[in-house]
């Protein structure tokens, strides 16, 4: 696969509409062409501490930050035609759908694949397990910020590349 998307969401609380933050990484031709991140008002708009506490971001951070349907109109032209990439893509497919279903936009069908089950299928028991961070770093990439959006979606790339 050398032409796609890796994205990844942070949501506030418990409802995956609540996407807090995305990060976008474009690949085309096998090479990281364009990096994406934004911040995003969630709806609903609270955080859950669990959630602020893995990824770090309040209430303070998206306060200002547009609404979802603001930062997809900016992201969707730029992935189009492209296949979506995410590391448990259940997940970030979940929130993406939910978003579109919480602000009442028609969902265009996005294809996603998920480098945790390619990580399953490729390292098998070789990996203590397949979590992000592990797969990265068997992938030769050191993932340091990791649930920073955008960091894990370089994570995410880099291990699309090396083993889709």
């Amino acid at each position: 696969m050398n032409n796609f998307a890796a994205i990844d969401f942070e949501t506030a609380n418990r409802h995956r509409s609540s996407v807090c933050s995305v990060g976008i990484v474009i690949v085309r031709n096998g090479k990281i062409r364009q990096e994406i991140y934004r911040l995003i008002k969630p709806c609903p708009n609270y955080y859950n501490p669990n959630n602020t506490a893995i990824h770090n971001l309040s209430g303070k951070d998206t306060a200002s930050a547009p609404s979802f349907p603001d930062v997809w109109s900016e992201i969707a032209p730029l992935i189009n035609g492209l296949p979506l990439v995410a590391h448990n893509s259940p997940f970030d497919e979940g929130c993406l759908k939910a978003a579109f279903e919480k602000y009442g936009m028609e969902y265009p069908g996005y294809e996603f694949f998920c480098t945790c089950k390619a990580s399953r299928r490729t390292f098998g028991k070789s990996l203590p397990n397949h979590q992000l961070q592990t797969v990265a770093q068997k992938c030769g990439y050191d993932l340091r910020q990791h649930h920073n959006a955008m960091a894990d979606a370089i994570a995410c790339a880099h291990i699309a590349l090396a083993i889709l």
